[in-house]
């Protein structure tokens, strides 16, 4: 499933092609895709049908578009277009000429827009899903509790959707709070790499990138939560923070055609991973010092942690 680097690829590209535009037409070819929109599609295409896209904004792997309804004022937005990606979803920028995908499921015809360069943009944004374990629906905005902005976006309104508000921030929240995260941690009592997971906690992180920035830290995916001291604190979130910057960088992480970014491009982080998905192989951190360590594969929560058995030494008081 696509972890906070993947969400955020796909955010900044919708940002930069639908922010602005008016969403003209509404086409749903499968509405099962729509199957959380529990007043259906019909209610589903009046209210897209016309809006114009305020801002594209995420919380953790949260995604959702803020609408302006025609005849509502542009200083109080009402309501989110959410779109869950799933295991397989993709948000496709295409021109309508483009051939349908194979899984195509939603199409939503764009008003015409111009680049920088003055070329006509794409007029269609087309959500595909294979294994529709993803969807898209509308949902109210609420004011978030803390007052702050809801998640990364340019608009930066404090307001969220009610399926996203139980969700914590994530470390590249421009308003994260590393003390009330170390607070909250140690107050936790689980092992790390079980809090790093928990998307009440801290958002946005999966099993990928927890293993990786385990590996940077030097830490056991197994420590206890409330042995963590405020310099431990500091050394994973900055660590977790470097690895989705530099998988940012990269375009995320794809090991198969199902993640790809707006424009159908996959991300190639894949190519730098350190620890997840190395069992066997040597810790390059190890062979940079000259010792033959291999990364070992140990079983966690039903799948699997990557670690190091020299550099992450498992604690004697581990927590899992």
């Amino acid at each position: 499933m696509p972890e906070l680097p993947e969400v955020e690829v796909v955010r900044r590209g919708l940002a930069r092609w639908v922010t602005g535009r008016t969403i003209e037409d509404v086409q749903i070819l499968d509405a099962r895709s729509l199957r959380r929109h529990v007043a259906g599609p019909e209610d589903f295409i009046g209210t897209v049908a016309g809006s114009r896209v305020r801002d594209v904004v995420r919380r953790g792997k949260f995604l959702w578009l803020i609408l302006e309804e025609p005849g509502r004022a542009s200083d109080s937005p009402h309501v989110a277009l959410m779109a869950h990606l799933g295991m397989s979803g993709q948000l496709l920028i295409e021109d309508p000429e483009a051939p349908a995908e194979k899984h195509l499921k939603v199409r939503l015809g764009l008003s015409a827009a111009h680049g920088d360069d003055g070329a006509a943009l794409p007029t269609e944004l087309r959500f595909v899903d294979q294994r529709i374990f993803g969807g898209m629906f509308v949902t109210e905005l609420e004011p978030t509790p803390d007052h702050l902005p809801g998640g990364l976006g340019d608009g930066l309104l404090p307001l969220i959707p009610h399926q996203a508000a139980h969700i914590a921030r994530d470390p590249l929240d421009t308003v994260f709070s590393m003390e009330a995260f170390h607070d909250r941690l140690r107050a936790r009592r689980t092992g790390l790499k079980r809090a790093l997971l928990d998307q009440g906690l801290i958002s946005g992180i999966g099993n990928i990138y927890a293993d990786e920035a385990l590996w940077a830290a030097k830490m056991h995916y197994a420590r206890p939560t409330d042995t963590m001291r405020r310099p431990d604190t500091h050394r994973i979130v900055d660590a977790v923070t470097s690895v989705m910057t530099r998988a940012l960088d990269a375009g995320g992480t794809s090991f198969d055609a199902l993640y790809v970014n707006v424009n159908g491009s996959s991300g190639y982080f894949a190519r730098e991973l350190r620890a997840y998905g190395r069992a066997g192989l040597p810790c390059s951190r190890c062979a940079a010092e000259g010792r033959a360590t291999l990364i070992r594969r140990e079983a966690f929560m039903g799948r699997s942690s990557s670690v190091c058995p020299r550099c992450q030494p498992r604690p004697r008081n581990a927590r899992t």
